[in-house]
């Protein structure tokens, strides 16, 4: 969705997060009824792969492997999106402002454009200013969702 507001342009952006492979998502309604309306968690599980593993590489998935420990750099990225297994909300907005600044810097646009992560901790919220002569400010907001 996008709307316009003087000299303000807001752009909202539904983003639907997948898991990495050999795990999968699950919701599940928050039973802990602390809040009036209801809440839904992402679980974060590890699925069986063995079939696809040894068609690959002749072995077990990392679920039924000896060690238990995935073989890839999935598990260090739930380790950083996750909180007891599920889904931290405010921590994979916070990984995704990390990484669109990273990319802007190398953007051609940095340049002539301010980026401003804006304070939110469920969402992801930038605004562009121009530096020059232009007025109009671009605000994003994205939106991480699962289905």
């Amino acid at each position: 969705a996008w709307s316009v507001d003087d000299d303000t342009i807001l752009y909202r952006l539904l983003v639907f997060l997948q898991p990495p492979p050999g795990y999968s998502f699950i919701i599940e309604e928050d039973t802990t009824w602390q809040l009036p309306v209801r809440i839904f968690r992402t679980h974060v599980v590890m699925e069986c792969m063995c079939q696809r593993e040894q068609l690959l590489l002749g072995d077990t998935c990392f679920l039924h492997s000896a060690n238990g420990l995935p073989r890839d750099q999935s598990s260090d990225l739930l380790s950083r999106l996750c909180t007891d297994s599920y889904l931290d909300m405010e921590k994979v907005a916070c990984w995704a402002q990390l990484l669109v600044r990273s990319a802007w810097l190398c953007m051609p646009q940095a340049q002539k454009c301010q980026l401003t992560v804006l304070p939110s901790s469920q969402n992801c919220a930038f605004q562009l200013t121009g530096t020059s002569t232009s007025k109009t400010t671009i605000m994003t907001e994205m939106i991480c969702a699962v289905q």
